[in-house]
């Protein structure tokens, strides 16, 4: 099978503007992981793409396309070469939807989720009612209309409050305020990445405009994640992670630790395999971002695609294994075959830019 992985950051999807150095750093480790588990497959034929700007290294065998400024028309075209498709790329905009549409549009196979179920998945303003209907608790969420005052929201709500973009990636655009005068600065506050022309911001008569937002109840907890793996209606819990997150006025992830031991480490899992199912068309591997409280596994929100954790994952499980591969289990997760839920065999600690250590 000819395979193309993409990502959008380095890979071309930005090319002729501005990448963010986090995201480009992110998008090169999980890029780089991502190739050599395909190549280690040994069946397929990979084909990855870069921006003129970065250099990317590969296992032998696997091909490089470079994109300059033609980057939508490279895409298109290699989409087309390729059989099946593996998209890395931020949900902000709609940015990871509109990529999968395109390839949905050109007849390939998708190694990840339909764009139907990734737009479902990562709306933040209706994943509390997906989520309140299959049992699974939730932060209480409101959606900040254009225009509408943001104060008494956060008093029904109560202090302190967290605000992020509807849709949104990582912790990009994530405030918190404790007080109304914070408050006023993080709904004021404008996000630091523009994706794409029109990813993150809408322009009318030259005045541009915020995405939509929620706020949202703060959880104080352990922060959390389950990677999984889902053949689009069934999902395998690959392990719980912990997150090293910065909750400060400003929201910073910097990687985190996996397994992580905790008491309700099986409930977070129970959680996250509810939430993926709550979402038909979710294939591959899947992230879902949890808060573990003291009595209760808190689900923040689905990340329909790659996640950093995979990076700490792959070191994580016995890969001398025949299903240690997560890069296969996810392929064949999307050919409706589900493996069978991993051994971890060491622990280990990773950063967002790419740098494993076992403990």
């Amino acid at each position: 099978m000819r395979i193309l992985a993409y990502e959008f950051a380095i890979g071309g999807g930005l090319a002729g503007r501005p990448v963010p150095e986090s995201l480009a750093r992110e998008g090169r480790a999980m890029l780089t992981a991502l190739v050599a588990d395909l190549a280690r497959i040994g069946r397929h034929e990979i084909v990855t793409t870069a921006d003129r700007r970065f250099t990317l290294h590969t296992p032998r065998g696997v091909d490089v396309v470079t994109i300059g400024v033609r980057g939508a028309q490279s895409f298109d075209e290699l989409v087309s070469w390729a059989d099946a498709v593996w998209l890395i790329a931020p949900e902000t905009g709609g940015c990871l939807e509109r990529l999968a549409r395109r390839v949905e549009r050109l007849g390939k196979t998708l190694l990840g989720s339909t764009s139907t179920a990734i737009r479902r998945a990562s709306d933040k303003h209706r994943l509390p009612g997906v989520l309140a209907h299959c049992g699974v608790a939730h932060p209480r969420t409101r959606l900040l209309g254009a225009g509408e005052n943001a104060a008494p929201i956060a008093e029904a709500l109560g202090y302190p409050i967290v605000v992020k973009p509807r849709r949104g990636a990582g912790c990009e655009g994530v405030r918190l305020a404790w007080n109304p005068r914070e408050l006023r600065l993080a709904v004021r506050a404008r996000p630091q990445v523009r994706l794409t022309a029109e990813a993150t911001y809408e322009s009318v008569r030259g005045v541009r405009l915020q995405p939509d937002r929620v706020l949202q109840q703060y959880v104080r907890g352990v922060h959390a994640s389950v990677s999984l793996i889902s053949d689009g209606s069934r999902a395998v819990a690959l392990s719980v992670n912990a997150q090293a997150i910065r909750a400060a006025r400003n929201f910073a992830y910097r990687g985190g630790r996996t397994p992580l031991d905790h008491p309700l480490a099986e409930r977070a899992i129970d959680a996250a395999m509810r939430t993926c199912e709550a979402f038909p068309g979710l294939h591959g591997y899947v992230g879902v971002d949890l808060v573990l409280t003291s009595a209760d596994a808190v689900v923040i929100e689905v990340n329909p695609r790659l996640t950093t954790a995979y990076l700490g994952v792959r070191s994580a499980i016995n890969r001398r294994s025949s299903s240690g591969n997560i890069a296969e289990m996810a392929i064949d997760a999307c050919a409706g075959k589900l493996p069978a839920r991993p051994r971890i065999a060491r622990h280990v600690r990773f950063t967002s830019a790419g740098r494993v250590v076992s403990l």
